[in-house]
């Protein structure tokens, strides 16, 4: 019966990739890096990704379909093997709770992740979840598991998507799952950021990573964002939204009326290392990735759901399934050891944050235009305030 379940899946996920291709256009749009910012002190790592982590893969379901459905799935797998057998030690930090983060209880109180992590569409977490789970059951060697703890994040696509439709299946999910890989990762309007919105402009998928000099550690820290809130857009503290005209309150305080800059949406951050942590620091490391997020202009707004879900992927630390407890002679960073690793992925999630917009492209659906960042303007701005040269 589970070969059966495995042919129909390779047969599904062969047609769901090949539509996902159709409806993706090369992107020439340069990252942050390309336009010579940079942000923060330490150095970045070799794809400036979350990939950069050993072991770590991110696939992208993107669904374009007619005139109003503009979303998909995002996977993020913290290693290639069975996570319910080998799970990693987890911990999620909740900036603002206007979200629907599923399997978030079981993390906080065990301190573990033992799926891979979904990000997707609001209303579509629930089928996602589903799917998830059915996935992991069909797993070899899951057998006999009776209980498994789905992690899905989401941010709300309904400005450019028919969210009501809930036009995510089964079939995405697992494709999403499947074509997970490492090296570079698509960002941009993909996977589930096709259909997002951030500071007015398109929003998306965006990753980066630092790693840490062999006398810090020499550890490697990597994030990957859904983008899909607002503010005041900052970049490098170069004030890039008040002067492209286009911000949080912008027409309220002009005494202009209610316009289209709000500040409500989400931000999914997703943060993973090869530094031995317990859920413990996991949690503190979380923290701090919100902090990138401000950095970026974020009013986090009583709408938005802004989440951090940080996960280890050293092997040592790994519980498995057959013996739950880690030994008592493994060694994780002791709280004096973290603050290098908060820099770290304070930096990396600023960056993610900007990678989501530059790459992103403008996007018309469901009867309205999110147009990208303008790339020549912004550059003239971060030029006038001496951010690049």
């Amino acid at each position: 019966m589970r070969k059966k379940f495995f042919a129909i899946i390779t047969v599904v996920l062969v047609t769901a990739a090949f539509t996902a291709a159709q409806n993706t256009t090369p992107n020439p749009r340069p990252r942050a890096s390309d336009l010579g910012l940079k942000v923060g002190i330490l150095p970045i790592g070799p794809l400036d990704a979350i990939t950069d982590v050993p072991g770590v893969k991110v696939g992208h379901t993107t669904i374009i379909r007619g005139d109003n459905i503009r979303t998909g799935v995002t996977a993020i797998l913290a290693h290639s093997g069975n996570l319910y057998r080998e799970k990693v030690p987890g911990a999620i930090f909740v900036g603002n709770g206007f979200g629907k983060l599923t399997g978030s209880t079981q993390v906080e109180e065990l301190g573990d992740i033992e799926t891979p992590i979904l990000l997707t569409s609001t209303t579509s977490v629930p089928l996602v979840a589903d799917a998830l789970i059915t996935y992991m059951l069909a797993l070899p060697g899951n057998e006999d598991v009776l209980s498994i703890n789905p992690v899905v994040g989401e941010t709300n696509d309904g400005y450019l998507s028919d969210i009501r439709g809930r036009h995510i299946t089964p079939d995405h999910v697992f494709a999403a799952i499947k074509n997970a890989k490492d090296g570079p990762i698509e960002e941009g309007a993909v996977g589930a950021g096709t259909g997002t919105v951030a500071f007015g402009w398109k929003g998306g998928i965006g990753t980066s990573s630092r790693y840490l000099p062999a006398n810090l550690g020499g550890y490697n820290i990597g994030v990957l964002v859904q983008t899909n809130f607002g503010g005041v857009l900052t970049i490098a503290g170069a004030p890039v939204g008040q002067e492209l005209g286009q911000y949080y309150l912008r027409n309220e305080l002009q005494q202009a009326g209610t316009g289209k800059d709000k500040a409500d949406g989400s931000c999914m951050i997703v943060v993973a290392t090869d530094a031995p942590l317990d859920a413990r620091n996991l949690k503190r490391l979380a923290a701090r990735a919100i902090l990138g997020l401000a950095r970026t202009g974020s009013s986090a707004s009583n709408g938005s759901g802004d989440y951090a879900i940080a996960f280890s992927t050293a092997p040592q630390v790994r519980i498995h399934a057959t013996n739950k407890a880690l030994t008592h002679n493994v060694e994780v960073l002791t709280n004096d050891a973290m603050s290098p690793l908060f820099q770290a992925v304070i930096e990396s999630t600023e960056e993610a944050i900007y990678n989501s917009m530059f790459k992103a492209t403008t996007t018309t659906g469901n009867g309205h235009t999110v147009e990208a960042l303008p790339i020549e303007k912004t550059l003239q701005i971060l030029k006038q305030h001496r951010v690049i040269k």
